[in-house]
């Protein structure tokens, strides 16, 4: 999984930077370390890159690999972003909704989907009683969160493939992103979600909108190139599924949740560009299974 940078992290550029890849900013893939040995390219419908050593990488193994190496730099450097008082879906305070937007969590299963550091599913146990799971397909970004929080009551990290693990989870009661959706192909994540929680369950995602140049969301389901900047050091090369509020929507519909509100959320700085925009949705009722007429025949669905 995938995660947005930091709050508070006043070495790195804010998770708002989001950059179109340079020419230098390529050359950097063949200084990143490659994917496990032995591991194959994962057939996710969204093409490849070049690996280190000639092969190939999916989109997905090309973003595991830039939060791989944010993560090592980030346990070089010891940083543990503090626990937010409130829970912010933009990367600046104040800007946006808390974790209202979730309903009522005491008590309630919730899934953090590319939990990263670890801080904002710890404010969830911890101010709202939630019992949180935070996903993590990084494994420094999850080392990150299992050695600094893992006493921490009603949470758990887990290192893996959110969809792989939603196959063999019980159902989940809620679930968000804080912008790490965008790093993942839709098309596969959206069946796992729904079939991995309740009926009625929210999700909540925040999703980069318009980039720190002013290019804006497209509607093609198409992953674009995006750079995570760094200070002192050669920007991260990522794909990023920047959407359309429409086509984030057509997607959710699709796949089994009713879209409640699409909000953009807006630099604080008048003169920057950069917009998040925060989907909130639910999950649908599945339609009941309607009994064969006599003769074997089934009426067809309504609606």
């Amino acid at each position: 999984m995938f995660t947005t940078q930091d709050e508070g992290d006043r070495d790195d550029a804010r998770g708002h930077r989001h950059q179109p890849l340079t020419d230098a900013g390529r050359s950097l893939l063949s200084t990143l370390q490659p994917p496990a040995a032995g591991r194959r390219a994962l057939d996710v419908g969204c093409g490849t890159g070049a690996g280190p050593e000639g092969g190939t990488m999916s989109v997905e193994d090309i973003n595991t690999r830039a939060w791989t190496v944010y993560g090592a730099r980030q346990l070089a450097r010891a940083y543990v972003p503090p626990v937010p008082d409130h829970l912010g879906w933009s990367p600046w305070a104040g800007v946006g909704p808390g974790a209202e937007v979730l309903g009522d969590v005491t008590g309630r299963r919730v899934l953090d989907i590319g939990s990263g550091a670890g801080h904002h599913a710890v404010h969830l146990a911890r101010v709202h009683g939630a019992l949180v799971t935070g996903i993590e397909r990084s494994p420094t970004q999850h080392s990150r969160a299992a050695s600094a929080h893992a006493a921490v009551p009603g949470v758990a990290f887990v290192h893996g493939d959110v969809v792989a693990y939603l196959a063999e989870a019980e159902p989940f009661d809620a679930a968000y992103a804080v912008g790490s959706l965008a790093f993942i192909d839709p098309r596969r994540v959206l069946p796992a979600l729904r079939d991995g929680l309740r009926s009625g369950a929210p999700l909540v995602l925040s999703l980069l909108h318009t980039d720190l140049h002013g290019r804006g969301p497209s509607t093609e389901v198409a992953p674009r190139e995006q750079v995570i900047l760094l200070r002192d050091d050669p920007p991260l090369s990522t794909r990023m599924w920047v959407l359309a509020p429409r086509a984030w929507e057509e997607l959710l519909t699709e796949h089994g949740f009713h879209v409640e509100a699409v909000d953009l959320m807006h630099h604080p700085d008048e003169g920057t560009p950069v917009v998040q925009q925060l989907v909130r949705a639910r999950r649908l009722p599945d339609r009941p299974v309607q009994a064969p007429l006599p003769g074997g025949f089934r009426p067809d669905p309504v609606g």
